[in-house]
């Protein structure tokens, strides 16, 4: 079960943190390129149960907005590609691998799983710590809300 519904609006807007790593198939992705839409940016690994549960939502979630408009990014947290697939198969959005935790540490992830939402600007505006279902009706209305900006 979920542990909170929706996110939690930060008192001051922050410029994300960089983010640059390589996905599943070893391709570069770098969040600064993605400036224009919102994106959902998910810390999380496989032998953590809320970050399990919750996976599916995010993979719902990226089905429910245009691409143009919402990108989904989960990060997974120290961990190969093997250990990822195993659990993923073919993923519907974007994994990145921060294997070494740089990113987490950057991001000042406190502990997984938590998910951050980027605004068309590159700001941090949203945030969720512990486990979600993220296409649920109030994740979807914040969502939709800031996509209507």
């Amino acid at each position: 079960m979920a542990q909170g519904s929706g996110f939690t609006p930060l008192s001051e807007r922050r410029p994300a943190p960089a983010l640059v790593l390589p996905d599943m198939d070893d391709k570069a992705w770098n969040l600064a390129e993605l400036r224009g839409r919102v994106v959902v940016v998910n810390f999380w690994a496989t032998w953590c149960p809320p970050c399990r549960r919750e996976f599916p939502s995010l993979e719902r979630l990226q089905k429910h907005f245009p691409p143009k408009d919402l990108q989904v990014i989960a990060v997974n947290v120290g961990e190969d590609v093997d250990t990822i697939f195993a659990f993923t198969g073919t993923p519907a959005i974007p994994v990145l691998l921060d294997q070494d935790a740089k990113a987490m540490t950057s991001w000042r992830v406190g502990g997984l799983p938590s998910t951050y939402v980027i605004d068309r600007d590159g700001s941090i505006i949203l945030r969720a710590l512990g486990g979600r279902e993220f296409d649920d009706p109030a994740s979807l209305a914040q969502l939709g809300a800031v996509i209507a900006r």
